[in-house]
């Protein structure tokens, strides 16, 4: 069963098909390491983990990246602040972002490249951009200015651009067409903050041309399927998308997906502004199925509104949908509700998350099968069923990432 996925950039749905001989190539911009991972983080990540794992239930093989950014500015000012080098802060934090993921059942990625160990492909990155002409210095940066492209080639900008942007303090929206396209490929700076040999002198190369370099030579490109958090369509991937059609005149993705954001009082989750939920504080608090339970259960492009009522009240549903589930697979007096409806409802969750992962229709498809088992006097299985339907649970269980049997 084809999975489909709406493709940000033209705004339709797409079939995420394999090349023949070839894996789905899954690209996911990771973190940058300064501080620890958010719920809004997790929501990413999950939506990406749900992906994979629906492919590989239907024996579709994949190749999942997903890239951590280990020397970036705010790692700079964190590891200044506490008195700690950038490379040391950023293990530290990496090693707490991939626990709290794990925590979470998220699968781990077939590759996890950090970007210092990319310098030298961002490098040559930034001299083939040079070659292209449209390099010019700005200080002690030189900045690619894009060439003017048709329309729905890449991200709009300049006035379409609150259309995709977060506003954020220090990152305002730019004005003018080419301002909002240019893009930073070097920038000089010199130990002990990231520095490296580069064709204008010692420095960093830009952000934006990591993934670039990383996913063209892990996965090809384009990739099969690309994203990140909401907030990463500009600049990060208009600057990728620009970084590809200048480079090998082709798209970096043919498929961009971009999870809704989790909003805190009316405003985006940020590490910057510390208006968040860090993730292990909500895992301790309620566990690894209940806060899937809660951050999937509305459409997954949808931005969501995060509440501490909201959490307890997903909580309490999700610990009455696991107790019946258990309860009914042990042994007792038949009942009615039996393997044929749990090969039903697999079916339905299958279907429903191939259609653009509508984790809401499949939330609704497991409630109504609970109430079923909790309006049969019996609770408990038909005799001489229970293998079946576990096998059907089973399905669930990986498709989903909840853990229903005990």
């Amino acid at each position: 069963m084809d999975l489909l996925l709406r493709d940000t950039l033209s705004g339709r749905a797409k079939p995420v098909r394999a090349r023949r001989g070839h894996p789905v190539g899954i690209y996911v911009c990771g973190p940058t390491v300064y501080d620890g991972a958010h719920v809004g983080h997790a929501r990413t990540y999950l939506f990406f983990d749900l992906v994979r794992r629906h492919l590989e239930a239907e024996r579709i093989p994949v190749r999942h990246v997903m890239n951590v950014t280990n020397f970036e500015d705010k790692i700079d000012a964190r590891a200044a602040e506490l008195g700690v080098t950038w490379r040391s802060l950023a293990l530290k934090e990496e090693a707490s972002f991939l626990r709290d993921l794990h925590a979470l059942h998220i699968l781990a990625p077939h590759v996890r490249p950090r970007a210092s160990a990319f310098v030298p492909q961002m490098t040559e990155v930034a001299r083939r951009l040079a070659r292209t002409g449209r390099v010019h210095r700005q200080g002690d940066e030189w900045m690619y200015t894009p060439p003017a492209r048709p329309r729905g080639v890449n991200f709009a900008t300049a006035s379409e651009l609150a259309a995709h942007a977060v506003q954020e303090p220090g990152h305002p929206f730019p004005l003018g067409e080419q301002a909002a396209g240019e893009f930073m490929v070097w920038k000089l700076q010199e130990p002990p903050r990231p520095s490296w040999p580069g064709p204008w002198g010692r420095g960093t190369p830009g952000w934006h041309l990591e993934c670039y370099a990383m996913a063209n030579e892990l996965i090809g490109l384009p990739v099969d399927v690309h994203g990140g958090g909401t907030d990463l369509i500009f600049p990060h991937h208009y600057a990728e998308n620009e970084v590809a059609l200048a480079l090998r005149h082709r798209p970096f993705a043919k498929i961009f997906v971009h999870p809704g954001l989790v909003l805190w009082e009316g405003s985006k989750m940020s590490k910057s502004k510390g208006n968040l939920v860090r993730l292990n504080t909500a895992l301790q608090e309620v566990g690894a199925d209940a806060l899937r339970w809660y951050l999937l259960g509305r459409p997954l492009t949808d931005r969501f509104h995060w509440t501490s009522e909201g959490l307890r009240r997903a909580a309490s549903e999700w610990r009455r949908i696991q107790r019946t589930l258990q309860l009914w697979l042990r042994p007792g007096a038949g009942g009615r509700v039996g393997a044929v409806r749990a090969r039903e409802v697999a079916e339905e969750v299958r279907r429903d998350l191939a259609a653009d992962l509508a984790t809401d229709r499949v939330f609704d498809h497991l409630r109504a099968w609970v109430t079923a088992i909790e309006g049969d006097p019996s609770g408990h299985i038909p005799h001489g069923e229970r293998g079946r339907a576990v096998t059907a649970l089973r399905d669930v269980e990986w498709r989903t990432g909840l853990r229903i049997i005990a």
